[in-house]
């Protein structure tokens, strides 16, 4: 495994222009994304659910105030700082690195939402994450992942945007490199200095996932192509959201 300082979501992830950049993020969408997925998964009042890689804890959050006990994971220590000062007898944060055993289960339910997987180099690392979350699974949950139609997304790449927010002013370059879809953001911070990060998610299609999910030892029930859980399209949906039981 490569040290965590050489992970480009290492210190993306922590740095106050992400959350900056992603400011706009349309977060009533998500909650009613959130509402129908429970509606569709109907857990029982007393189940236990796991939000894999939770960023700053808003969706566990909002999954706690529907009655569950939640615990949120991320490998951004500073995210699950912000989380904490919300936490409560039912909501419980910790940091934590996918790719290591999960300690906090066993769960009902693991959800990994919003493109939260698929960032390491090495594509094993993926398989070892899935076991990790998997064991933590009773006999009989379910685990959702939650990613984007990799085929639709390439296709649709938007090469070159310019997004200014307040005073900072982001370039963004997007492309197809070596098996992940790219992005790269540079931008000049408030003390004037350039900086350049980047985003990189691994192009997994549906076979590579299903073969990922055998790995693992879930088995995929349904696959959902949009946040309004459409049945999935594979040459329309904007989303692949695989509902896998252990």
């Amino acid at each position: 495994m490569l040290p965590a300082a050489a992970e480009w979501f290492s210190t993306w992830f922590d740095s106050p222009y992400y959350h900056r950049l992603y400011q706009d993020r349309d977060y009533a969408e998500a909650r009613d994304f959130l509402s129908r997925l429970l509606a569709h998964l109907h857990p029982k009042p007393t189940a236990r659910l796991l939000d894999l890689a939770c960023g700053k804890g808003r969706h566990a959050m909002y999954l706690s105030e529907q009655g569950y006990d939640v615990t949120g994971v991320d490998l951004s220590a500073q995210s699950i700082a912000h989380a904490r000062q919300f936490a409560h007898r039912h909501l419980h944060f910790q940091v934590h690195d996918m790719r290591e055993p999960l300690p906090y289960g066993p769960f009902d339910f693991v959800l990994n939402l919003f493109t939260s997987f698929g960032y390491f180099e090495h594509e094993a690392e993926n398989v070892v994450a899935l076991r990790n979350a998997a064991a933590e699974l009773r006999p009989g949950g379910k685990m959702v992942i939650d990613f984007l139609n990799t085929e639709q997304t390439i296709q649709a790449l938007v090469a070159h945007e310019t997004k200014t927010v307040g005073e900072t002013t982001f370039h963004l370059h997007r492309h197809f490199h070596n098996d992940f879809i790219v992005k790269e953001i540079s931008f000049r911070d408030d003390q004037g200095e350039e900086q350049h990060f980047e985003e990189r998610v691994r192009a997994l299609s549906r076979e590579r996932f299903e073969e990922y999910f055998q790995l693992a030892g879930l088995r995929l029930a349904e696959i959902l192509g949009d946040y309004h859980l459409r049945p999935f399209e594979q040459a329309t949906s904007p989303r692949m959201i695989f509902v896998l039981k252990k």
